[in-house]
């Protein structure tokens, strides 16, 4: 049906375009070329069922699907533990000062995320296997304004 040179050129063309523009496109181009089956443009061309289908569905509905690019990966910790910032922070601010010459929105801990990680354990209860890593509790007291003490 389609030669390789054609078929290279519609992979690229379908890998330059992202979100609705490419369903749109595969859309147009199965229903030229394969009489709509997304079956058979899946297997001459490898692209995904789903999103073939999902375009011709927009494509005859009129109604377009928005994208949820937020919603993928991994969560931060403080989203899938919540108590743990507030334990952190609790931990912490005894043990932070501003800047003093006041250059910097950041406050500055004399304790490091291993400390952190080692009193989360013992004064709070939480369980070694479950809590993040030493790098992960330092991203956490960063992201909250911390300047940490390198040990």
């Amino acid at each position: 049906m389609l030669n390789s040179k054609i078929k290279s050129t519609l992979k690229d063309a379908a890998k330059k375009l992202t979100g609705v523009k490419k369903r749109a496109f595969m859309a147009k181009v199965v229903s030229e070329y394969f009489e709509g089956s997304a079956r058979r443009a899946e297997t001459d061309l490898g692209w995904n069922r789903q999103a073939i289908i999902l375009g011709q569905k927009e494509e005859e509905t009129g109604i377009i699907c928005k994208d949820n690019y937020r919603a993928r990966g991994r969560k931060k910790t403080e989203i899938l533990q919540p108590r743990l910032e507030a334990d952190i922070k609790s931990l912490v601010d005894g043990q932070a000062q501003a800047d003093p010459k006041f250059q910097s929105i950041f406050y500055y801990a004399r304790i490091s995320a291993r400390a952190v990680r080692e009193k989360l354990i013992s004064l709070k209860g939480y369980e070694d296997s479950l809590l993040p890593s030493r790098q992960t509790i330092g991203d956490i007291l960063n992201r909250m304004g911390y300047i940490l003490k390198k040990h």
